[in-house]
């Protein structure tokens, strides 16, 4: 462990690249295997084959942080562990079909339904039909 005084930081031309307190700065040095393991697992890091593997973990953590932060996943809203799986399950589920709607359509295919019984007689009478069922009470 090294200790530097205000006064010994002030002066030094590397002080932009610092943390910005006031006290004196404290370095810390691991001990030589430590820091034989970094060097080692941070040039492993830089091969494609661990790169591809990693890929993989990454798509897993992704999936983990939009569960936790998007979807409320921390907290659960019943309590006992049947009801919690059921949470998980059905918000997995939810989650799915987002991702599934927002994929683009392999093919283009627009077909229109032909209009129900009941639309064709508000055509003919001329009277103004909703696009939607939802706008139908606002």
């Amino acid at each position: 462990m090294a200790r530097f005084a205000k006064s010994q930081c002030r002066p030094c031309p590397a002080r932009t690249h610092c943390t910005t307190t006031d006290s004196a700065r404290t370095v810390g040095f691991p001990p030589r295997e430590l820091r034989d393991l970094q060097l080692r697992v941070r040039a492993e890091q830089q091969t494609p084959d661990w790169k591809t593997r990693y890929a993989v973990r990454s798509g897993v953590e992704g999936s983990i942080n939009e569960f936790a932060h998007g979807h409320g996943m921390r907290n659960c809203r019943y309590r006992g562990q049947p009801k919690a799986h059921l949470q998980h399950v059905l918000t997995a589920i939810a989650v799915n079909i987002e991702r599934l709607s927002s994929l683009a359509p392999a093919e283009e295919v627009l077909s229109t339904r032909p209009p129900t019984a009941f639309q064709t007689y508000l055509d003919q009478q001329g009277i103004p039909r909703s696009k939607s069922w939802r706008t139908l009470g606002t």
